[in-house]
């Protein structure tokens, strides 16, 4: 049962979360929005759907800082009026105090990372192609990918609507040529691609001049390319585009059976899976670090330290994840092993004060 003294200190956490979450999102979106007024296009309702496209990619990096700055603020705040002390006295420990401030966090992490499951993901790269071709659709032209024994050329993709025209499939044998399935449009629908005004070219084995030409048949309607999503065909063509992390693990199990370089995809995976780690751990860690009492320290001083301290470690993970995603590093170096260290450094300063 929760009680009386978490209750207060989880209320008061997630109040200076929600304020500072809010301000961080408004001041992303602000400056955006000036930085980028003469680009935006002259519709009234794309304007206000890149405003709200732009607060959505505002919350990746708003809400870990908001997690760990509520925690800063909120514990200062308790040191100036001395309630920290005056809990200490009542018997409460630095663990019990901690327990409150480490679920809301996880709480929320655990919303972010969730919501990664979702198209919430493409938020950045709508909010892109709105500014630079003042439309939502990112369509991909010009496709040609290899799938399992196949080649499939695609002329237009349109992975929001999941739709594609001029599909051609050539089933390829060796180096022998079987088959040509070409049709006019294709939309992918529960785990395959239903295709439209289909055209079925056979190539047998000519083995005399008496052997069978080629054999043409034309289908109103066929099935073909099960699991090939289009979010893992428009990876496969420009990389490094968005993923939910559903579509992370498929384009993950895709690139390897294809033996292409998963590199990218890891990142991907890492990024929306263990980076918002950073914003719990964060907290932990700088918990521990806090002063009791205001008498002997300068609390503006120490407060600025700590905001600067976080600050700092979000950079370098963030510039850590984007040296994984050029290939630079592993992005089990650039993200997983960092990640792995500060919850190595929390549970240790954990135990040391329980």
């Amino acid at each position: 049962m929760t009680k009386l003294y978490q209750r207060y200190v989880g209320m008061v956490y997630l109040k200076n979360v929600v304020v500072i979450f809010v301000g961080l999102v408004f001041f992303y979106a602000g400056v955006d929005l000036i930085t980028n007024v003469k680009d935006l296009p002259d519709s009234a309702n794309l304007q206000l759907l890149y405003v709200a496209l732009n607060a959505l990619t505002a919350v990746n990096y708003a809400l870990p800082l908001a997690i760990v700055f509520g925690m800063i603020v909120s514990k200062f705040s308790m040191i100036r009026s001395n309630e920290l002390i005056c809990m200490y006295a009542a018997g409460i420990s630095k663990t019990q105090l901690l327990k409150p401030l480490f679920v809301c966090a996880m709480a929320l992490t655990t919303v972010y990372i969730s919501l990664n499951f979702t198209p919430f993901v493409y938020a950045y790269e709508y909010r892109s192609h709105l500014l630079k071709n003042h439309n939502i659709a990112p369509i991909s032209s010009d496709l040609f990918l290899k799938y399992e024994t196949r080649y499939v050329y695609i002329t237009t993709l349109d992975p929001i609507k999941q739709e594609a025209q001029g599909i051609k499939i050539f089933d390829v044998e060796g180096t022998r040529l079987k088959s040509v399935m070409e049709a006019k449009r294709g939309v992918f629908q529960r785990n395959e691609w239903y295709l439209e005004d289909v055209t079925l070219t056979q190539k047998p084995t000519v083995e005399s001049l008496e052997s069978p030409g080629l054999n043409v048949t034309t289908m109103p309607h066929a099935k073909a390319l099960q699991g090939f999503k289009p979010k893992i065909i428009e990876n496969a063509h420009q990389g490094g585009i968005a993923l939910t992390i559903v579509d992370a693990l498929d384009a993950l199990h895709f690139f390897s059976a294809q033996g292409i370089d998963t590199k990218g995809v890891k990142t991907s995976l890492y990024t929306m899976v263990l980076f918002p780690l950073f914003a719990p751990l964060m907290v932990v860690i700088l918990y521990f670090f806090l002063p009791a009492s205001a008498r002997f320290f300068n609390l503006a001083l120490l407060s600025f330290m700590f905001v600067i301290a976080t600050l700092s470690t979000w950079g370098l993970l963030f510039v850590l994840s984007k040296f994984s995603t050029t290939g630079v590093i592993l992005p089990e170096l650039g993200i997983a092993l960092p990640i792995a260290v500060m919850a190595g450094i929390a549970l240790s300063l954990f135990y040391q004060h329980r």
